[in-house]
């Protein structure tokens, strides 16, 4: 896996934007032949450096709560900790963190009572959970998969 070059950077901005972007399109916007953007953009999901996929909103599958949730847990049942929470349905990011949390997930919800029945029966009743401190997400005011692109 190499660095990435000008070419790479300016397909990958492109696919940002719009990852349904053809190759011939891409092509024709950068003034390349339209196999070089065919195996840069194959180069590049293979070595794992991009990914292109759908990702439905929450909203369209009935999830209209989120929140940020941090959780403090006894070192000792850490790894088994975030190995369950990686497991529920309603978690879709869990990051190991230093600071006030050890570990901080991001979760969705339909309403209020099932996130109450997660924090509770579930975050609560793991081993090794000391506390949990719940912030909902009132509004989002950005959310984006777009990323700067250092040379």
């Amino acid at each position: 896996m190499g660095p990435l070059d000008d070419t790479d950077r300016e397909v990958i901005s492109i696919l940002q934007l719009d990852g349904r972007t053809s190759n011939r399109e891409i092509a024709r916007k950068l003034g390349i032949s339209e196999a070089t953007v065919r195996n840069r953009v194959g180069r590049l999901i293979g070595d794992g450096l991009i990914n292109i996929v759908a990702v439905p909103t929450p909203l369209a599958v009935g999830l209209t709560m989120s929140a940020i949730i941090g959780v403090s847990v006894q070192m000792r049942h850490l790894d088994e900790v975030v190995d369950t929470i990686t497991d529920y349905r309603e978690v879709r990011y869990v990051g190991l963190s230093t600071g006030q949390f050890d570990v901080i997930i991001e979760a969705f919800f339909e309403d209020q009572e099932q996130m109450l029945e997660f924090v509770t029966r579930k975050l609560g009743r793991l081993d090794g959970v000391s506390d949990v401190e719940t912030s909902v997400i009132l509004k989002v005011a950005k959310f984006s998969y777009e990323w700067e692109i250092p040379d």
